[in-house]
Order: C-alpha cells, then sequence, then structure tokens
C-alpha cells in the first residue's frame, strides 16, 4: 500500500507495562517543535475515549476532527477480524489513518497497550501496521525489575524482532530502568546496536498520586482545600494513632496524614508542621466520616491555607488498603507531572538525534508553540546555563522555577531568604528538589542565597564602588547598595557566579536594567543597549524592535537597533529580513521623522551589505505581500519582513501591545540586546508561561555562539 505524504511515527512495545505514555507524550512533543499541523492515531484500543489520546490532543490543539484519531476497539476488531480476516482490519486501519494524514503534516501512531488478550501475536501485528502505514518505529522495552545484563538482551531482541519483519525502526528505548544500572546498559547498549538506543530511568515521582486522585479513591470528600493544594502530590501515607509528639515525629515532606476524624490534635498539629514550613505535608484525610466542627475546621484554614483537608466514610485499615495500590497517572495531574515526565524524556533521549533519523526538518511556517517550544529545547545544552532570579519568594517565580527544573532547562539561583523560600515553597507544595544533590552536568539545580547573609555581599561591594567610583559611591555606600536583589543578582552574573538574570514581576523596567547599565554595560562593540519582542502570529514570528528601552533613537542609533535585532531573529532561528518603519513607503513622504529612517536605512546597508533590509515602509506594506506589489514592487523585503524596527518607542511601544491585544498574539519579551552578559525585564503582569519562556531566552543568550 502506498504510504502516506505526511510523516508517521509509530511507538510500540514488546510487552505490558513498560511506562509508554512518557516515551509518546515526548515524542508527540518532538513531532509538534518540527511541524504546524500535528495528529494522534489509536488503532486499537478500549472502547470510548482514550486518555492518552484526549491529552495530547488537549494539548497540541490537534484541529483534525476526533473521530479520526480513533481506528477501533479490541472488540470491534476481534468481529472484523473473525468475518473478515486480518488482511481486511489492516486495510480498515491504512484507509483512516489515510483521512488523517490528508490533514495533518506530521501523526504519532500509539500502538496497543498489550491488555486486551484478543490479539493473538502483539508486537507482530504491530510491525505490520508500521509497515502499512509507511511508518518509522520507535520500540519501546520496560526495564522496571530486570538486571541489567538481562535488559540488554531485551533492547537488542526488541530490535530484531521489529526489524527483521522489516521496520523503519528509528531508535529504541528502555522505560523505568533502575537508576543504579542506568549507567551499566547505557554503555552496554553503545556498542554497536544497529539503532540509537536510550535509557530512561524509573521515576517514582511520575507515578506519585495527587492529593485530588486519593480523595477520590478513598471515596470521599473535600473539607477545606483549593485547587493547587489537591494537585499536591503525595509521597508516603502517615496513619495517624500515636500522641502528638510521636506522630510529629513520623511526618515527611508530601505525606498524605490519614488520621480518625476525632483526632482534631493530630489535624491541628499536622497543619501547623506544615505551616511552620517543614516538613510540607501534602494533605489530611479522615476516616470514619467524621468531620469536625466548624470552630476546628476554621481554625484549621486559618493555618494552613488552601492545605487539603478531607473526609472519607470508611476506617483507617480500609482507607490503607485501597490506597496502597493507588499509581498516579500522565493523563490526570494536569501540567506538573507532564512537565516531570517531559524534563525526564528530554534529559536522556537525544532529540537532536532522534529528529534527525525521523527526519525532521526545520520548517518555514513556525507557530507560537513551535516557537516556545524550540526555545526550551535549544536552552538546554551540556552544561546547563545557571540563570538568577532575584525574586525569589515571589509565587510565580517559583511555580516557573519548578517547570524549569522539571524540564531541565537550565539551573536557577534564588535570591532572598532561605528559610522564607523554603517556607513559600512547601506552601505552595512545589518540588524544586532543593534537597537533592544533583550533578549539574545531567540534572538541573536550584540553589538559594540570601544577599542579606551572603559573604559575597562584601566581595560584591568592592566591584560596585570600584566600577562606580567616578560618581562618587564609596564601598560602605555600596554595601547597601548590593544587598538589593537585583544588584546582588546583576554582580553574580557580572563576577561569572551566574550566567544571566531574569527579573520584573515585582520589580519596575528601571529597577532591572539600571543595574545592569551601571554594571555589566553594552557588549565590545556596540554603543547602545536596545530591545526586541518576539511577536507570536498565528502562523510565524516577528521581530519587534525597539519597544521598550530607547525612546527617540537618532538615525545611526536607529540603524544599531535594526543591526541588532537582525541579529537576535538569527539567533533564536528566524531569517532576518529587516522593514525600517514609517508613515510612509519608499519616495512617498518627506519630513524629518521619514528622513531619519531613511538615512538609518543607508547606514545598515553600509554596515550589513549582507543583510535584506529596506526603508522607510509602512507596515502593511512590509507584512502584507499583497500590500507590498502596490507599494514596494520590487523591494527585497516588503511583504515578507521578519524584523520590524520602529522609529521610536511611542510607535513601537503603543503598536506591540494593539497586535498583542486586537490579533491574540503572544508577545515574548522585552528581551535585551547588546549587554555584555544576558540581563531581562519581565512584566509584572507576567504569566508563569511567560517567565518560563524567557529565562530559556536568556539561557540561550548566555551560551558561546558555537553552542546556539
Amino acid at each position: 500500500m502506498q504510504a502516506p505524504p505526511c510523516k508517521v511515527v509509530y511507538v510500540s512495545g514488546v510487552g505490558p507495562d513498560d511506562g509508554r505514555r512518557l516515551v509518546e507524550l515526548g515524542v508527540m512533543e518532538l513531532l509538534a517543535h518540527r511541524a504546524a499541523r500535528v495528529a494522534i492515531f489509536r488503532p486499537l484500543g478500549r472502547a470510548g475515549a482514550d486518555p492518552v489520546v484526549e491529552l495530547l490532543r488537549a494539548r497540541h490543539n490537534v484541529a483534525t476532527p476526533r473521530e479520526l484519531s480513533y481506528g477501533f476497539s479490541y472488540e470491534q476488531a476481534a468481529v472484523i477480524r473473525a468475518k473478515h480476516g486480518t488482511d481486511e482490519l489492516v486495510r480498515l486501519l491504512v484507509d483512516r489513518l489515510h483521512a488523517l494524514c490528508d490533514q495533518c503534516e506530521a501523526v504519532l501512531v500509539l500502538g496497543t497497550d498489550f491488555s486486551s488478550g484478543t490479539i493473538p501475536d502483539e508486537p507482530a501485528f504491530n510491525a505490520r501496521l508500521a509497515n502499512e502505514f509507511g511508518a518509522q518505529l520507535l520500540a519501546v522495552v520496560g526495564g522496571r525489575g530486570q538486571q541489567p545484563d538481562t535488559l540488554s538482551a531485551d533492547v537488542w531482541n526488541a530490535y530484531r524482532a521489529y526489524a527483521d519483519q522489516g521496520c523503519a525502526v528509528v531508535a529504541v528505548i528502555a522505560n523505568r530502568v533502575p537508576p543504579e544500572d542506568q549507567a551499566a546498559l547505557a554503555r552496554s547498549l553503545a556498542d554497536g546496536c544497529p539503532a540509537p538506543a536510550f535509557v530512561i530511568p524509573e521515576e517514582p515521582a511520575l507515578h506519585a498520586p495527587t492529593v485530588a486522585e486519593a480523595v477520590h479513591a478513598a471515596g470521599g470528600s473535600v473539607l477545606l482545600g483549593d485547587e493547587r493544594g489537591l494537585a499536591r502530590q503525595v509521597r508516603g501515607f502517615v496513619f495517624g494513632g500515636a500522641l502528638l509528639p510521636r506522630f510529629l515525629t513520623a511526618l515527611g515532606d508530601g505525606t498524605l496524614v490519614i488520621s480518625p476524624g476525632d483526632r482534631t490534635d493530630l489535624l491541628i498539629g499536622a497543619l501547623a508542621a506544615h505551616s511552620a514550613g517543614s516538613p510540607a505535608i501534602a494533605g489530611v484525610l479522615l476516616t470514619l466520616g467524621q468531620a469536625p466542627e466548624e470552630p476546628i475546621l476554621r481554625l484549621a484554614g486559618r493555618i494552613a491555607p488552601g492545605l487539603p483537608v478531607a473526609v472519607t466514610q470508611d476506617d483507617s485499615f480500609s482507607t490503607a488498603v485501597t490506597l496502597s495500590a493507588l499509581k498516579g497517572d500522565l493523563t490526570t495531574a494536569g501540567p506538573r507531572r507532564i512537565d516531570a515526565a517531559l524534563g525526564l524524556f528530554e534529559l536522556h533521549v537525544d532529540t537532536a538525534v532522534l529528529a534527525q533519523r525521523i527526519a525532521l526538518g526545520g520548517r518555514e511556517r513556525i507557530t507560537p508553540m513551535m516557537f516556545e517550544r524550540t526555545l526550551l529545547e535549544r536552552a538546554r545544552t551540556p552544561r546547563l546555563r545557571d540563570i538568577v532570579l532575584p525574586e525569589g519568594d515571589q509565587e510565580r517565580i517559583l511555580r516557573a522555577a519548578e517547570v524549569l527544573i522539571r524540564r531541565a532547562v537550565c539551573n536557577l539561583t534564588l535570591l532572598g531568604p532561605e528559610e522564607l523560600i523554603r517556607r513559600r515553597v512547601a506552601e505552595l507544595g512545589l518540588d524544586l528538589g532543593l534537597d537533592l544533590d544533583h550533578d549539574g552536568e545531567h540534572a538541573a539545580r536550584v540553589r538559594i542565597i540570601d544577599p542579606a547573609t551572603s559573604p559575597l555581599r562584601e566581595r560584591f561591594a568592592k566591584v560596585y564602588a570600584r566600577l562606580r567610583a567616578h560618581k562618587g559611591v564609596t564601598e560602605a555606600q555600596a554595601l547597601d547598595i548590593v544587598y538589593e536583589p537585583s544588584y546582588f543578582g546583576t554582580l553574580l552574573v557580572h563576577e561569572g557566579l551566574a550566567d544571566g538574570m531574569v527579573s520584573g514581576v515585582a520589580h519596575s523596567t528601571a529597577a532591572t536594567l539600571r543595574p545592569a547599565f551601571e554594571i555589566i554595560g553594552t557588549a565590545p562593540g556596540v554603543s547602545l543597549a536596545s530591545s526586541v519582542f518576539f511577536m507570536c502570529l498565528p502562523d510565524r514570528v516577528l521581530v519587534y524592535g525597539d519597544c521598550a528601552v530607547n525612546p527617540d533613537p537618532d538615525a545611526g542609533q536607529l540603524a544599531d537597533i535594526a543591526v541588532r535585532s537582525a541579529q537576535t531573529a538569527a539567533r533564536f532561528g528566524i531569517e532576518p529580513r529587516v522593514a525600517l518603519l514609517s508613515y510612509s513607503t519608499g519616495a512617498s513622504g518627506s519630513g524629518a521623522d521619514v528622513e531619519k529612517v531613511r538615512k538609518a536605512t543607508e547606514i545598515v546597508r553600509a554596515l550589513r551589505p549582507d543583510l535584506p533590509v529596506d526603508g522607510p515602509v509602512q507596515y502593511d506594506a512590509a507584512v502584507e505581500p499583497e500590500v507590498a506589489a502596490t507599494k514596494a514592487p520590487g523591494s527585497p523585503v516588503a511583504g515578507h519582513a521578519t524584523v520590524l524596527v520602529f522609529p521610536d518607542l511611542n510607535t513601537g511601544n503603543n503598536t506591540y501591545k494593539a497586535v498583542q491585544r486586537s490579533a491574540g498574539a503572544v508577545a515574548i519579551g522585552p528581551i535585551m540586546q547588546g549587554l555584555a552578559r544576558p540581563i531581562n525585564d519581565l512584566s509584572r503582569g507576567a504569566l508563569i508561561e511567560d517567565i518560563v519562556t524567557t529565562v530559556a531566552i536568556t539561557a540561550i543568550q548566555a551560551q558561546p555562539s558555537d553552542a546556539r
């Protein structure tokens, strides 16, 4: 049968319990990085909506009709095979896949889950489907509880089993491998395996249930707590029965307290311990259907706001039996568990190699989601950059930090009192791995520095006083100035103790950038620091400069902004075609403002004769081919501009905000350019996703040129 025109990747295992959902999630992320229209296909599965299919459809905004994502249920397939034979079943499935491929560029096919018992030789059936689909196959082997030698043989056998049946095996993944065996297995598989072989270790946190899942499994109801509290992961259970002093010693981070409802002393004691910041429990589940009286509940809510307290009708023993077998699921716990799974996949699977094997090239059409995911991918290098976040006790910063650490994007330095930050982390139910001894080469880590108590403060005061001596700053004055987090963070970067800094959710732009101008300064050969916004429109990403820093640049400064903006665009994978904007196009207008833009364009052409540039150009002529054909025929830029340089701050700032609001564009920035080291500002209304993206951009800016 003829292969479909789009790229098809088939993920299949060789048996049950291989944790394949993590791999499916990671491969779908890889496809979505490089294709604007992606889809999912489950040829055979259980009747009804499939949780993995629905998760991937929602996460990647899959536009194809839902019914095209499904083939047949196992029961339907058994009937078709009995009446018409396996060939007819396969033919029908190929037809359904082709109908899906007609509407997209890449399809992820989810192989059978080895749970139905209705398919005689499941690996062979998956192999045949992969061949008939014209798919490239990625084989997953479960490693839980196996010895390295046995697992190594299983991986080789999986490759041979599929390759011998004609499958194009692009890689083999050993998943859920005991962490202590990971290195030995990786060495064994690296020696001569015909396809790339990757090893993903077992990660208990992926299977830890949330409080909401535990309460649901126990048939309970929530008395106190908010949505974020219910999303806390349960890492263990503590059963209340002892006296309070003994009970408190048994508590640990992430434990769910299960206690008779009449033991209000244990309830209040557990909540008070949590409120103190150590340990940060997951919640409390009261048994025997006994809810505390209203005054106790009100007190509990004041002691630990947001922490879940629930009640179940079962006794403690029955509840323990129910919860002992409970496992979390990647499809039901929201973005935190998804981020952890993706971080694990991307840390242990060389996605660049896998993308090359699948032959996924870059595309001219870039969606906002593709651009943002590419940023996270590019920020992750063999040596993770260290980015300083001066506002270390802010909730949005801490929530963004968890995403960055789970995705292994970079190392982070949080500034602020350590006890306060740890308490905030506990209150929010976050996991930043603060007490884990990570190898910075392989896993992201977080450190906390308190500028008030750090021994670096005196060193930084000497440095700052020297840098600002021309302004009459003394060491005594500098000691007070460098206490401010923005100054302390900037000095960490200046002294090479960190690679970049991002701030602004609780501070003004001036508070963030003033230390950068005073301490970091501009890069060699750069006379002007400026900024850009990445404007992510539905089908492309444009670069706007300068909409945040320079109020009224002259012609030379405007030319500098244009050149720097083009360099920034190229650094982030956007082919620079530069339009210097004005209220007229070409020679149609006159006046001082137009002449400034015209002169700036001439300077850019002299500085960068290789760079496609045009100006003055009106906005519509710069981005719309039909308008450009009328107003600027023959222009190498008009109609296809990717870098738009505004003549002044008033025009640029208003335009970016208008496009952001009216066109639904995602505005990423302002991103500083021209500084000797990367320092970036956040809007005080920045969302968690904005912080994550800006930190990733800063990490990329901190990379040497050969890593970009």
